[in-house]
């Protein structure tokens, strides 16, 4: 090796999806310190919530540092199509530019999400499975596939100068997977043979300490279910889980029910894999409007909203009637998902208005209807032992995931680093090396438009949230004197406090016995007049309700 190709380096970076579950996005980069070809695998999103993030819609990964490279890029690469790895890709792609390769269920996929924000389909490669490569600088990239809840989940096999790493994606271990391909040992133990210098490790599960469950162990629970029903069967899950879509359309149809897909989602998922050619025999299915002369007792609905969102088929079901169907007393709602933790709170409402139906809900409590689509502990060590690898870095979990997983790690004799975003990884030595930490933070698409998260904006809301809104209005004429009285408009905050009067009367009682006193130097100067008349505003509230609201000051002032 000569000198010049001694001071290379690999280097690893996740700029999301390392301290949290979601918005996956990881860099790898090979050359000169600061000089790398940089290749990028995955670009995901995650979910807000009304407590931290009200009104956004998505949360993408912060992409500055990428997009400060853009020239260094080879290519992004995209192991499988669940929101949180492809889902900003019609967001971020134009800011990068490279070529996008996926295997044709994510390519078809991420094509759709790149039309809808008018770029250029053609940038996504689809690409075959191992041992097919995709040559991409001093990178050559295959897609191994692994079993996860979604097909075509692919592993990637990264080449290197400086050796072998497998970044294993979402993953488990599932001889029988319905649809998809099951997760085949010696395929990967033949990759691991000519020796793997870094494992990037799903962590999702590593808390679970019994072995994975497959996707068929639960086809027969289903069809006991569905077969034993009265009345009409709605079933939930994730739209993506192709495998248990099938499932529960079979078990409809075995029971002699007709199949009613509802949700935009769902339906884009089935057709997806059918044109794809992932998914076959798939019962027929019927559009609601058909279902409308059916019997209810011969109705099977698969439906999109497992996670409580309030705008999904199930929680418009709960609600009342949705696109001319109606849930009854006698009616069985299956949830044959898991809830995923902070959205609790959408799927009890949704079940408490189903109970007030009279609805029989049945979850997966028992674990008779749902299997997870992550590596329990157990399947973890059984990867470790076939890939043998000279470093462990777990990835796609919370902390408290990523630090368990280097511990169950170093149990069995492999080396690890808990690598959280923005984190830069040295993997080229005898040991992990952090190199250096770049800002990691989100990105914020609020309505149509992205902002940063330190922009403010979310801030102002959750605080106009908590505490209610005032706007004082004001005239200042030509000689600085203020012209008639200020007034106060109110909006989250109550009408009347301790004195039973109306807090905008209050308000303008106290704002205006200042104006009334005030020095011309104080109305000649917005800033100082803004300031008083806030205070002023925010003590006199707390006083009458014991809250302080935001305050916004309009001065409006007359030409001389």
């Amino acid at each position: 090796m000569n000198a010049a190709a001694a001071r290379d380096r690999l280097i690893y970076m996740p700029l999301g999806g390392s301290g949290e579950v979601g918005m996956n996005c990881y860099v790898y980069g090979y050359g000169p310190p600061g000089r790398e070809r940089l290749i990028v695998v995955d670009l995901g999103v995650t979910f807000p919530d009304m407590d931290g993030t009200p009104g956004v819609e998505l949360i993408l990964p912060d992409i500055r540092w990428l997009e400060e490279r853009r020239d260094r890029i080879e290519a992004i690469f995209i192991t499988h199509a669940h929101e949180d790895h492809v889902g900003a890709v019609g967001w971020l792609w134009h800011r990068l530019k490279a070529k996008m390769y996926a295997r044709p269920f994510t390519a078809y996929l991420a094509r759709l999400k790149m039309e809808e924000h008018d770029h250029d389909v053609q940038e996504v490669v689809t690409t075959g499975k191992w041992p097919e490569r995709v040559e991409a600088g001093p990178f050559t990239v295959g897609f191994l596939p692994v079993s996860h809840s979604i097909p075509e989940t692919s592993a990637l096999v990264i080449d290197t100068p400086a050796g072998r790493v497998v970044h294993t994606a979402d993953f488990k271990i599932d001889p029988t997977p319905v649809v998809g391909e099951p997760f085949d040992e010696a395929l990967w133990a033949e990759v691991a043979a000519p020796g793997v210098r870094a494992l990037v490790c799903d962590s999702t599960n590593v808390a679970v300490a019994h072995p994975g469950r497959s996707e068929a162990s639960i086809v027969d629970n289903i069809h006991g279910l569905v077969a034993g029903a009265k009345g009409m069967v709605v079933a939930t899950t994730f739209a993506s889980n192709i495998a248990r879509l099938k499932t529960l359309a079979e078990a409809g149809q075995a029971a002699g029910r007709s199949i009613v897909l509802m949700g935009r989602a769902m339906r884009k998922m089935v057709s997806a894999a059918v044109e794809t050619g992932v998914l076959t025999d798939f019962p027929r299915t019927l559009a609601p409007e058909e279902a409308a002369d059916i019997p209810r007792e011969h109705l099977m609905l698969l439906v999109t909203g497992s996670q409580g969102e309030r705008r999904a088929a199930s929680a418009a079901l709960s609600r009342g009637k949705y696109l001319g169907i109606e849930l009854k007393e006698g009616d069985l709602f299956l949830f044959s998902s898991r809830t995923i933790p902070g959205n609790e709170r959408g799927v009890i409402r949704i079940v408490n208005n189903l109970s007030e139906i009279g609805v029989d809900v049945v979850d997966d409590s028992g674990g008779l209807y749902h299997v997870s689509g992550h590596a329990n502990r157990p399947d973890l060590e059984r990867v470790h032992a076939l890939m043998k690898p000279q470093f462990l870095i777990p990835n796609h979990g919370e902390h408290r995931m990523l630090r368990a997983h280097v511990k169950l790690g170093a149990e069995n004799g492999i080396p690890g680093m808990v690598v959280t975003n923005g984190t830069m990884v040295d993997l080229s030595g005898n040991r992990l090396t952090v190199c250096d930490h770049v800002e990691a933070g989100r990105t914020y698409i609020d309505g149509d438009v992205a902002i940063g998260a330190m922009d403010g904006v979310v801030r102002d809301r959750i605080r106009m949230a908590l505490n209610g809104l005032v706007v004082v209005t004001m005239i200042v004429d030509e000689d600085d004197t203020a012209l008639g009285d200020a007034w106060v408009e109110c909006m989250g905050l109550p009408e009347t406090g301790h004195s039973r009067v109306a807090l905008v009367e209050v308000l303008e009682t106290e704002i205006n016995r200042f104006l009334g006193r005030a020095a011309k130097k104080t109305l000649r100067d917005d800033e100082k007049l803004e300031k008083e008349i806030v205070n002023i505003a925010k003590r006199a509230a707390q006083d009458e309700i014991g809250k302080k609201p935001e305050v916004i000051v309009v001065v409006s002032r007359l030409a001389a």
